[in-house]
């Protein structure tokens, strides 16, 4: 029997899209928000094509059409030389190949675009600085005066609501800092690309650098081996953990250097990834996105896995008969893709960071390979169609 009212906890970029992909079906949506606005978090964000055919069957799409850039090409480069290895030409690639674009914008912009369809939608209704202690029908009540058929944890790598979910995933710390900064154009080095998405290859620690449209900058992430600052989420690199950073990259390029110096307030963002455990616990309470599979950023697939998450579970359910065997079947679907995006970032993390010999190998190895091959490797994550497209 169809569920008629979904309660989503968090307003992120995981729960904005799930509350309009159950509209899509015709299912209402209450999502509960602790924030009392919508501010920004983070910066940069990479959008995928299978992430973009989401966005474009939600009609969110035309909207950050307007304001993000397509990278010409996506390139791999040495942080110590400055030097490409190999240069992917994914903007003449993307639409053709995997039939949707590849951008980058301010997550702003995403988390904007997603709210304003969702305010103009009927079926979503938006509750903020609702802070929920307890993630059960009768505490969410209080809030939406009506007790859900579904609970959906989208709150994120310290949810709440796993605490419904029986043997549910544990945020660890990854022993990863991501430190997270902005360059205005007139700031930005001669030597970053303002037609390409760079990744940056260093001995224990890469940078990826790409344009903002919104900005007319540059987004910079610089993410290397730190100590776990305890439960911050993000904080101010000022004073010693500023010179940290600038210390771990002294081996580079002399120019990174000067590009790390130059913004007053960067942030630091310990890297937290959640381990293995159940999403769901086979009646009325799911985890998507972060809450259920945080992730290293080293595929650049965190958002995407996120939306992906958001549209199929409103699939599964709409479409099924039971909601407890519904969420069984999302579960058993998602895991696997999940997985396979995690075992990518953790190869991608091993060759960003090669040291020594390995990094020689990896830079000849890189420079060798055609393009062709490359773009092969994406097809099974550029090119999937979720479930219900």
């Amino acid at each position: 029997m169809p569920i008629k009212s979904v309660a989503i906890v968090g307003a992120g970029i995981a729960g904005l899209t799930a509350a309009l992909s159950f509209a899509r079906h015709g299912i209402a949506s209450d999502i509960v928000e602790q924030a009392s606005e919508l501010a920004e978090v983070g910066a940069g964000l990479q959008i995928s094509p299978n992430a973009a055919h989401i966005l474009s069957a939600l009609d969110v799409l035309p909207l950050i059409e307007e304001t993000w850039l397509e990278p010409e090409t996506v390139d791999l480069a040495s942080g110590l030389s400055l030097k490409t290895l190999v240069s992917l030409p994914m903007k003449s690639v993307a639409r053709s190949r995997w039939h949707a674009p590849y951008g980058v914008l301010h997550r702003a912009s995403l988390q904007q675009a997603l709210l304003a369809t969702v305010r103009n939608n009927p079926l979503c209704r938006l509750h903020l600085g609702k802070r929920l202690e307890i993630a059960s029908k009768s505490e969410i009540a209080k809030t939406i005066f009506t007790e859900p058929d579904l609970i959906i944890g989208a709150d994120g790598v310290w949810s709440s609501t796993r605490y419904a979910v029986p043997n549910s995933p544990v945020a660890a710390f990854s022993g990863n800092i991501a430190w997270r900064f902005t360059l205005s154009g007139d700031d930005a080095p001669e030597f970053l690309n303002r037609t390409a998405v760079t990744a940056f290859l260093g001995p224990s620690a890469h940078v990826v650098a790409y344009p903002l449209a919104e900005t007319g900058g540059f987004n910079i992430v610089a993410i290397a081996v730190g100590a776990n600052p305890g439960d911050t989420w993000k904080a101010e690199a000022q004073g010693q953990q500023k010179a940290f950073l600038i210390q771990q990259f002294r081996r580079w390029h002399p120019a990174f250097s000067s590009a790390l110096e130059r913004p007053s307030t960067p942030t630091f963002w310990p890297l937290f990834q959640a381990g293995p455990g159940r999403w769901q616990n086979g009646r009325d309470t799911v985890l998507i996105g972060d809450a259920a599979h945080a992730m290293m950023p080293f595929a650049a697939q965190g958002a995407a896995m996120a939306i992906e998450d958001a549209f199929e579970l409103a699939t599964f359910v709409a479409q099924g008969d039971a909601l407890g065997s519904s969420l069984e079947s999302f579960e058993a679907h998602r895991m696997p893709r999940v997985e396979q995006a995690r075992r990518r970032a953790k190869l991608n993390s091993f060759a960003y960071h090669a040291r020594g010999p390995l990094r020689i190998g990896r830079d000849v190895l890189l420079s060798l390979r055609p393009p062709e091959k490359f773009l092969a490797d994406f097809d099974w994550l550029y090119g999937y169609r979720a479930k219900g497209l």
